[in-house]
């Protein structure tokens, strides 16, 4: 009798997972988990191959090994510095690598969860104001998006960044509906968890949210939605500075160095590192964390980075619309921009509170600020653009329920107007990639010609074909980055040449993890070795989840490790070998000490205008045998490649 109650209630909530609610159309549900099921496989596809950051990995794994270091987002096994960001993102991966272990697949596996469960919380935010198929046109345009493939395919802390401001973004609009505080303080406090993730960025959603509530909200008198959002502002500055405050009441000595700051303050590697710094131009950004190593510029001024594709360009009003960053995400913007010019037009007679247009100012809101910034900001990695693909989606979802109070004709033409605008456009992204396949363009084309040609036939099927249309470039860019293999750091129809770079990690994993074996099993010291900089630690660190004591953080200028702990670790036995830049030059008292006091054991081939040295600092023989630097530790990340 148990036994039949237990497999009768199993079957209950098997099919109630996939039943539609009461209020929504029974292909609803299934439609949805169908979008999220396909999302899934593309983010997933061969994750444990996928080219990770190693800066954001070691951390993470530095993380996973020490609730200490957990805590307090160090970047080094020992917690010497820490990461240069805030660790939201490092918090879950460090527990996904502490359940299942390392393995590549294991520090990947959180993005793909996150890229799910937002194309999931895009349709629940956009049905709530606009309707079941806007919802599901949303998360269609979301998942169909390459910028949101790319991203969900390596362990960069976007993902749980959009993840958790479209959960804000969820709660506002229920917020629309409701007229209800904590609901709309509940945005606030999704708000502050984004701030733990990517600090200043996740604010610059709160004009959209605030100015649609300000103006849609139930409430009749403005001076209560005033104290409203005021109130839902207070709880995202509390959560926003809750760590922050709390690290900074520790002692310097027993928490890391803060790296990117000249005096060990979170609050100063927040706000002006990776805030003022950033706007101003690289020589704030350099300066901000203290004198940058020489080798690191030298691999900066030779471009030697794994965004190669997109550093070299320059701030400007159409950056975000042309060349590989529009290649990213811009696909649907025509259709987003119709999306928008519909609902404004079918509702401009509508009350106060109508809630689809409140949805436009929401997300045309979150849109319009963050392009603005990304237009101008100085350093802009490609994965950023993921964070402008949900308004996209919504608003493209808006003009969907905006059509359909409009009739069948004037809808139809419509659809081929935003469908005809999508494929121009592509065409236009697609000229000057590198790697496209020959049929693209003109498959689009002739998709598009033939819903035309349908529509006079059978009006619902030619809107079937332009939509079809409408989406083919994106979708095929979308499906190309899976099957190439390409990660954040890449752009859809990138060259081969590239491409090369970005994907080196992944096919030299088993020499790194062999060299890190090999160099564990016959130390005898409690740090593997020293090196310049956290950049040059971060291979050793992450395929080793063993110290390598980082000089300086991720530039070089930070005064973490002293020369006086370095000596003292030496006298102790706790590090003897170190891997330092030979040429250039280093300027750093600390190197130059080991350069004049310690032997020099061997030295790398140049790479990129730079020379890596080993150098032994034991009494005796040395007691770690290096016959050079950590196998592609030489390719430095740059500062446009920084984790941002």
């Amino acid at each position: 009798m148990f036994g039949l109650v237990a497999s009768t209630g199993f079957t209950s909530v098997r099919w109630q997972f996939w039943r539609s609610p009461d209020d929504q159309p029974g292909w609803s549900r299934p439609a949805l988990l169908g979008v999220a099921a396909l999302a899934g496989l593309g983010y997933g596809w061969a994750m444990a191959q996928a080219s990770v950051e190693t800066f954001y990995g070691a951390a993470a794994r530095s993380m996973s090994e020490s609730w200490h270091d957990f805590i307090f987002g160090a970047f080094d096994p020992a917690g010497t510095v820490s990461v240069d960001k805030l660790p939201g993102a490092l918090w879950v991966q460090a527990l996904s690598l502490r359940v299942f272990g390392f393995h590549i697949w294991a520090l990947v596996l959180p993005q793909v969860v996150e890229g799910i469960l937002t194309v999931l919380v895009l349709y629940r935010a956009v049905r709530r104001l606009a309707g079941v198929p806007a919802g599901l046109t949303a998360a269609i345009v979301l998942a169909a998006t390459p910028v949101t493939v790319l991203l969900n395919r390596g362990n960069v802390s976007d993902s749980l960044l959009v993840l958790l401001l479209v959960l804000a973004a969820d709660a506002t609009s229920a917020a629309l509906r409701t007229g209800r505080l904590r609901t709309l303080c509940l945005a606030g406090f999704w708000v502050g968890l984004a701030f733990q993730t990517k600090m200043i960025q996740a604010w610059l959603v709160l004009p959209g949210l605030a100015t649609a509530y300000l103006l849609a909200a139930p409430a009749e008198r403005l001076r209560t939605r005033l104290g409203h959002v005021a109130l839902a502002g207070l709880v995202t500055a509390v959560v926003s500075l809750s760590w922050m405050s709390a690290v900074s009441l520790v002692p310097a000595h027993d928490r890391p160095y803060a790296d990117g700051s000249r005096n060990d303050s979170v609050y100063s590697q927040v706000f002006y590192y990776n805030g003022i710094a950033r706007l101003m131009g690289s020589q704030a950004l350099l300066s901000a964390g203290g004198q940058t190593e020489p080798f690191l510029l030298l691999q900066i001024h030779e471009q030697n980075s794994i965004t190669a594709a997109t550093i070299g360009i320059k701030p400007s009003w159409h950056r975000l619309l042309s060349g590989p960053l529009g290649r990213d995400g811009a696909w649907l913007l025509p259709a987003a921009l119709a999306g928008m010019l519909a609902v404004l037009a079918t509702r401009r007679h509508r009350k106060r509170d109508d809630p689809l247009r409140a949805a436009v100012v929401l997300w045309g809101g979150w849109w319009v600020v963050l392009a603005v910034f990304f237009s101008a900001g100085v350093y802009l990695n490609s994965y950023y653009i993921a964070a402008l693909t949900p308004p996209v989606a919504a608003l493209c979802g808006a003009g969907v329920a905006a059509l359909a109070a409009v009739p069948v004709k004037e809808r139809a033409l419509a659809v081929l107007a935003a469908a005809a605008a999508c494929v121009i456009y592509g065409v236009y992204l697609l000229h000057g990639a590198a790697v496209v396949p020959g049929w693209l363009w003109a498959a689009a084309l002739g998709v598009l010609v033939l819903s035309a040609l349908v529509m006079l036939v059978r009006t619902a099927a030619g809107i079937v074909l332009a939509a079809a249309a409408l989406l083919l470039i994106s979708a095929t860019a979308s499906v190309t980055v899976v099957v190439r293999g390409l990660g954040p750091f890449d752009t859809p129809f990138e060259s081969d040449q590239i491409s090369n770079v970005t994907q080196a990690l992944p096919r030299n994993e088993a020499a790194l993890s062999a060299h890190m074996q090999q160099i564990a099993q016959t130390s005898r010291t409690r740090y593997l070795f020293g090196v310049d900089t956290s950049g040059l630690a971060a291979a050793g660190i992450l395929f080793s989840g063993d110290e390598i004591l980082p000089i300086g953080g991720y530039y070089g200028g930070v005064p973490a490790p002293s020369l006086a702990t370095i000596q003292s670790d030496i006298r102790n036995g706790y590090v003897s070998t170190f891997q330092l830049p030979l040429t250039p030059p280093s300027p750093d008292p600390r190197v130059r000490w080991i350069e004049q006091h310690c032997q020099m054991l061997s030295s790398s081939l140049p790479h990129g205008g730079v020379t890596i040295a080993t150098y032994s600092c034991a009494p005796g023989p040395t007691s770690v045998t290096v016959g050079g630097p950590v196998p592609g530790s030489q390719t430095v990340p740059a500062p446009a490649n920084t984790p941002g």
